[in-house]
């Protein structure tokens, strides 16, 4: 984004005369043989002048170099501010999947401290002679597979976090906060016209727009190249045979020149320049549509995934409660001696994973907030205007 500013300064400064200073000192000798008079001349040129220069930009070729390096300036800082975006939604995905992993890890502990004193009394139970050895070997194998989850999510966990102060560029805090409790502050109501304004604030298409400005400029400059390049050029300053008489009076010296340089034989590379242009324009317009067409299915994937993953917490929800009532009637039935013990441990295993499941679907619904959020190109409330250009004037100001 610097560079391309850099450019937009160098291209404005061609609207402007440019003006440089010097001076000379020439010392010359002229040999008897060739000087008019038959003896050795030696002379000496002392000389201090400005020299100014401005192309008469009839045409508009400067104009719209200047024209194709703003767009382009322009351009380059939308995609600053896309990466910027992009930083924002990656930074959220990864917390959102440290706050998944924290609640799964104290299910899973929950579990395996629910599954150890289900293994510790069908072993007893066993020592006793009341149960097989087939109940106390599968309370085990349960209790195995909720510890060896723990161990694993607690590895993602560490590994999410090392991502996170990654992205953060630094080590972050790590709170724990319910997946549950961020629903009523991420998840809201859009108002109407939303996916209509991203023409306003969605950074490609922005930068699209400005590329699109940026291909239409240099038509104008392969144009402008067809016709005359006219430029004045004059300087004003003192000259003298001795250092000393420099600026005495009548040393005053000047000159003022036109120069017209118009194109007659190029073998075609001015046309092959100015067609070579409108392909890019063409191009520039198939980028544009291409990414507006864009746009919009981003924000209709992500309103879907908004709808449908709001639908699934509903119906997790409601398998939930089934699951966690059918565990506890299984646990009843088993121990007034109605029901075997695999029928118990299939309802807690399924008890379990739909608890999974829940926080799972839970975090990718807030997820997709942010989806949205990062298709609408930084929310509802994102600016709508780019950026104002700031510009080094000729005196060396900023305005």
């Amino acid at each position: 984004m610097e560079s391309a500013r850099s450019q937009t300064r160098i291209q404005q400064a061609d609207l402007w005369p440019q003006i440089t200073a010097g001076s000379t000192l020439e010392r010359s000798r002229t040999p008897a043989d060739l000087s008019p008079s038959g003896k050795v001349m030696a002379a000496n040129t002392v000389q201090a002048s400005v020299q100014a220069r401005w192309e008469l930009d009839l045409w508009g070729r400067v104009h719209n170099l200047e024209a194709s390096a703003l767009a382009r300036w322009l351009a380059s800082d939308e995609a600053r501010r896309a990466v910027a975006l992009t930083v924002v939604a990656e930074v959220a995905h990864t917390w959102l999947l440290g706050r998944d992993l924290d609640e799964r890890i104290a299910l899973a502990r929950r579990t395996t401290a629910s599954r150890r004193d289900s293994a510790r009394i069908a072993r007893r139970r066993y020592e006793v002679g009341a149960a097989p050895r087939l109940d106390m070997t599968q309370a085990d194998t349960l209790l195995g597979q909720a510890e060896s989850a723990v161990i694993a999510l607690e590895q993602r966990r560490d590994e999410t976090l090392h991502a996170l102060a990654l992205l953060v560029g630094r080590p972050v805090e790590d709170t724990v906060v319910p997946l549950s409790a961020l629903d009523a502050v991420v998840v809201r109501d859009l108002p109407p016209g939303v996916p209509s304004d991203l023409l306003e604030q969605r950074p490609d298409i922005r930068a699209a727009e400005s590329r699109l400005r940026a291909a239409e400029a240099d038509i104008g400059v392969a144009r402008a190249a067809f016709f005359p390049r006219i430029a004045l050029t004059g300087s004003m300053g003192t000259a003298s045979a001795a250092l000393d008489g420099l600026f005495s009076p009548g040393s005053g010296a000047w000159t003022l020149a036109e120069s017209i340089l118009t194109p007659v034989f190029d073998a075609g590379r001015l046309h092959g320049a100015l067609s070579d242009a409108k392909a890019q324009r063409a191009a520039a317009v198939a980028d544009y549509e291409r990414t507006v067409q864009g746009a919009f299915r981003d924000v209709a994937d992500a309103l879907a995934a908004r709808h449908w993953l709001g639908r699934q917490v509903e119906a997790q929800n409601r398998t939930l409660a089934a699951l966690t009532e059918r565990a506890r009637l299984s646990d009843l039935r088993y121990r007034n001696g109605a029901a075997p013990h695999l029928e118990v441990l299939e309802a807690q295993r399924d008890l379990f994973a739909i608890e999974q499941t829940l926080i799972e679907t839970r975090r990718a619904r807030l997820s997709s907030e942010v989806t949205l959020f990062t298709a609408l190109g930084g929310g509802p409330d994102a600016p709508s205007a780019p950026p104002t250009p700031v510009f080094e004037t000729p005196t060396g100001t900023t305005p």
